[in-house]
């Protein structure tokens, strides 16, 4: 069974979520003001989460030692590869923030916006590392971030 991750918004204006798993506060992700991108800290180990100028590539790091990539972010497919395994995503559809992870072709996970309304959202990505599971979460929200101030 794979523990259930939340992210929830510290306020409105804020960039800054708090990463809950099956209830119990985990760590922070803090957002960058200068780039997308970011830090969590975790089990005492400081993560960094960068992207390229685009937005399309993101590193996850720790220690100065690249423990993930995400590719093709801001597309409908894309992908984390993460210690010589890759993990596809996929958009459900335009106008629903949700992804899907996917085994073989097939949803066996997600992360989710809860409403419409507010920032928060849940993840379920059963197979994966927590730091790594925290990563796609908060690649996943700058997504969405980019998404919404572009449009």
């Amino acid at each position: 069974m794979s523990a259930m991750l939340e992210a929830r918004k510290s306020s409105v204006l804020s960039g800054h979520y708090e990463i809950v798993m099956d209830g119990k506060p985990i760590t922070k992700w803090q957002t960058s003001m200068w780039r997308t991108g970011g830090t969590f800290d975790l089990d005492g180990h400081r993560y960094e989460v960068r992207s390229n100028a685009w937005g399309t590539r993101f590193t996850l790091t720790r220690d100065d030692a690249t423990m993930a990539t995400a590719e093709r972010v801001g597309r409908r497919r894309w992908s984390v590869d993460a210690g010589g395994h890759v993990h596809e995503f996929q958009g459900r559809s335009m106008w629903r923030s949700e992804e899907s992870l996917l085994k073989a072709g097939r949803p066996v996970g997600y992360i989710k916006r809860l409403s419409i309304w507010r920032s928060n959202a849940v993840a379920d990505l059963p197979g994966l590392p927590v730091p790594v599971q925290i990563f796609a979460l908060a690649v996943t929200l700058a997504k969405w971030d980019n998404a919404a101030s572009s449009g």
